[in-house]
C-alpha cells in the first residue's frame, strides 16, 4: 500500500512539474513576443521620426506680390532669420500699405527696390500704417550681423528679399543707418555676397523670378550719374506698379513689429550748422 501511494504521489508531482514547466515556457514565450513587439515599435517610431525630419517643411508665411501688367511674384518669408522684419513686412502688406506703390529703382544683375510711398527712395511708413494711431515715421532694428544680430545668417543670393536702409557712412555715421529701415525692400537678381551681414535679408522668391528679372531690365531715365537734374539714375521711366502685396501667414499671428524712433538726418545737419 505504501509503495502504491508513493508511486501515485510521484506521478502527481511529475504532472505538476510538467504543468509548471509548460506554464513557465508559455510565460517566457509571451514575454519574448512582447519584447519583440516593443523593439519593433521603437524601430518604427525612430524610422517615422527620421522620415518626418527629412520631409519636414517649415510652415513659413508666403507673400504674393501682384505686379500690374506683368504677373505674380511669390516670396517665402523666413521669421527664423529675421522675426521682427518679417512681422513688419506682414503688418504693412496685410494693411494694404504697398498697394499702388512702385519699384522706383532697378538695376540689372543687381536688384529691384520698392516700397516707398514717395516713389523716389526718400519715404517710409508711419505708425498709422501699423494701425498705431500716429502719423510719425518709425524704423525697425536692423536684423543683420554688423548690427549685433547674429541670428540672421541668410545670404544675399539671387532671389532674396531684404530691407533697404539709409547709409550715413560717408559722413562718419554708419551706425545711424543700421536701424533706419521701415518699408522699403529690395529683391536681388544676382548673388551679392557684399551685402551679407549688412542688410536684413528675410525671405526668398519661390515663384515668378522671371518677373523680377523683367522689372530689373525696364527702361530707366539714365544708368549713370548725370548733371541733368531732371534725370534720376536707375529710375524707371514707367515704374512697375505693385498692384497688391498680401501675406498668407498659415494661421500664425506674427503680431506688430517692435519699432524705434528714426534718426532725423535733417535735424542732425541743423544742429551741426548751429554748433559751428
Amino acid at each position: 500500500m505504501k509503495n502504491t501511494n508513493k508511486k501515485e504521489e510521484n506521478k502527481k508531482e511529475s504532472k505538476q512539474r510538467k504543468a509548471k514547466g509548460y506554464y513557465l515556457k508559455k510565460v517566457e514565450l509571451i514575454i519574448d513576443v512582447l519584447a519583440i513587439l516593443i523593439v519593433l515599435g521603437l524601430i518604427a517610431y525612430v524610422l517615422n521620426t527620421v522620415v518626418k525630419k527629412v520631409n519636414f517643411v517649415e510652415d513659413n508665411p508666403i507673400a504674393t506680390i501682384e505686379i500690374e501688367n506683368m504677373g505674380t511674384i511669390k516670396v517665402e518669408l523666413y521669421p527664423k532669420y529675421a522675426p521682427n522684419t518679417v512681422a513688419n513686412f506682414i503688418a504693412l502688406a496685410n494693411n494694404g500699405f504697398y498697394n499702388g506703390l512702385t519699384f522706383h529703382r532697378t538695376i540689372p544683375d543687381f536688384m529691384i527696390q520698392g516700397g516707398d510711398p514717395n516713389g523716389d527712395g526718400t519715404g517710409g511708413a508711419s505708425l498709422s500704417d501699423l494701425n498705431k494711431g500716429s502719423d510719425d515715421n518709425y524704423a525697425i532694428k536692423g536684423e543683420f550681423i554688423i548690427n549685433g544680430f547674429t541670428k540672421n545668417t541668410l545670404k544675399h543670393t539671387r532671389g532674396v528679399i531684404s530691407m533697404a536702409r539709409s547709409d550715413y557712412s560717408s559722413i562718419g555715421l554708419a551706425t545711424k543707418g543700421y536701424n533706419s529701415a521701415s518699408s522699403q525692400f529690395f529683391i536681388t537678381t544676382a548673388d551679392n555676397s557684399n551685402l551679407d551681414g549688412l542688410y536684413a535679408a528675410f525671405g526668398k522668391v519661390i515663384e515668378g523670378m522671371e518677373i523680377v528679372d523683367e522689372i530689373s531690365n525696364v527702361e530707366v531715365e539714365t544708368r549713370e550719374a548725370t548733371s541733368d537734374s531732371n534725370l534720376t539714375e536707375n529710375k524707371p521711366i514707367n515704374p512697375p506698379k505693385i498692384k497688391s502685396i498680401t501675406v498668407d501667414t498659415k494661421g500664425i499671428d506674427y503680431g506688430l513689429p517692435e519699432v524705434l524712433e528714426p534718426f532725423d538726418y535733417s535735424s542732425y545737419l541743423m544742429s551741426q550748422s548751429y554748433n559751428q
